[in-house]
């Protein structure tokens, strides 16, 4: 091997090793391997520059910042408002409409933050309606990763790929492109959580805080840099003519992506610098609602990513695995590769594994003489396929805190859903996007 790729193999063995651990805020930890890969010549500082400017890193801040003037509209709270007047008029059946309705939002906009302001909703609304909110907070959790499998825009992951794949010289995805493996996909885990997780988790009241009490354990919180969730359940009055012109905008950005007009990194941009220039939200708040913390855990994953390429780790991976499969079906590759990368998901971060995983996919597809759509598709879907574990996915990290669960919870209902889910994508991905 040559240095670099020892280099790279070191600072990637290292980081994982990190982001395991998790004693460290996983942006530092992304941020000290690109600066050792910086420091040692492996990687380049215009390379570097690129992953911070890269067109994932732009729609993902601009999208935060049109999900944050949207907040400090009122409009989010003004719709919690009638979803918890529904769920009071209907009972439990109100409960599951409320996160279908909260996981159809998260198909167009950031899970985390969409979680951060659900959460305390559908676990007030539950122990209003003698309910326990365990029953309640998993499958919230769970339902906006799926939707969120939906677009392209739905999850930093897909954006990642998207981004990954075009590095390798592949054509970037349209916003509804991959919707129609995303749909069955969460009807399939939708119907699986509203007939099993009931049953599973109904009955656990053990350790459950007093009502109206959130007891957060932050030795796990490392990684989900969220804090306090009560923090962020500050109500605000609803102001009508911001709030027609922030959803106007993002409205606006969404169609304009979706009719080619230009990629969505440059209309959620657009929209986000017009929402300031009309005050709708001031430069300070935009700033504040950037989440700084995500973004740059994805942009210093991309800069390893980088290093794999350019050291040619990532094809010496690829010959790897192109080996193990060599002379099997394509569809067969292509469940080998989403089991890996489901696997490692629940290990590390989903930005990671996309990062990883998405070269190897391209040089696969290469080999086996086949498209590389279905195999991009396939990293797209598994890489947020973060059931079994607690700290595979920021959202699961939230409700995990809030609902007071055990490790196993999680287990015990994700690992099930994993293989529901991987069997329902792969189906889709058969029939969408041939070989």
């Amino acid at each position: 091997m040559a240095i670099d790729q020892i280099l790279t193999l070191f600072v990637l063995a290292a980081v994982v090793a990190a982001l395991i651990w998790d004693k460290v805020r996983a942006d530092v930890v992304a941020l000290t391997g690109a600066a050792v890969l910086l420091m040692t010549g492996v990687v380049r500082p215009v390379e570097v520059q690129g992953a911070f400017a890269s067109p994932a890193i732009i729609a993902l801040a601009s999208l935060f910042v049109i999900a944050y003037a949207l907040e400090l509209s009122g409009l989010l709270d003004r719709a919690i408002s009638m979803a918890v007047a529904m769920c009071r008029r209907m009972g439990a059946i109100g409960i599951w409409l409320l996160l279908a309705m909260i996981g159809v939002v998260s198909s167009f906009l950031n899970s985390t933050p969409i979680v951060v302001l659900g959460a305390p909703v559908v676990r007030d609304v539950a122990t209003t309606l003698g309910l326990s909110p365990k029953r309640f907070l998993i499958p919230l959790s769970y339902i906006t990763i799926l939707m969120g499998c939906c677009t392209l825009i739905g999850t930093s992951t897909n954006l990642l790929v998207d981004d990954m794949a075009s590095l390798a010289g592949q054509s970037r995805f349209g916003i509804f492109e991959i919707t129609p493996v995303g749909i069955p996909v969460a009807i399939v885990g939708g119907l699986y959580l509203l007939l099993v997780s009931n049953r599973l988790l109904g009955g656990r009241h053990e350790g459950e805080a007093p009502d109206g009490e959130i007891a957060v354990d932050r030795s796990h919180i490392n990684s989900a840099q969220v804090g306090n969730v009560e923090l962020f359940a500050e109500k605000r009055p609803l102001r009508p003519a911001r709030a027609a012109i922030a959803l106007g905008v993002f409205v606006g950005a969404i169609l304009l992506a979706t009719a080619g007009v230009a990629p969505i990194a440059a209309t959620a941009f657009a929209g986000a610098v017009l929402l300031i220039l009309l005050r709708v939200i001031s430069a300070d708040e935009a700033y504040s609602g950037l989440r700084p913390e995500i973004l740059i855990l994805i942009a210093g994953m991309v800069v390893i990513g980088i290093a794999m390429e350019e050291s040619g780790l990532a094809a010496a991976a690829s010959q790897m695995l192109i080996a193990t499969v060599n002379g099997l079906d394509p569809l067969v590759a292509l469940i080998v590769l989403y089991a890996l990368t489901m696997v490692l998901t629940e290990l590390l971060s989903n930005a990671t594994v996309a990062v990883l995983v998405t070269p190897v996919a391209v040089a696969l597809a290469e080999s086996l003489g086949v498209s590389p759509r279905p195999f991009l598709v396939a990293v797209m879907m598994a890489a947020s396929a973060a059931f079994a574990t607690p700290f595979g996915y920021q959202t699961n990290v939230i409700v995990y805190q809030m609902g007071r669960y055990r490790y196993m919870d999680f287990v015990r209902i994700g690992l099930p859903l994993n293989i529901i889910t991987g069997a329902a994508a792969v189906a889709a991905i058969r029939v969408f996007f041939p070989f």
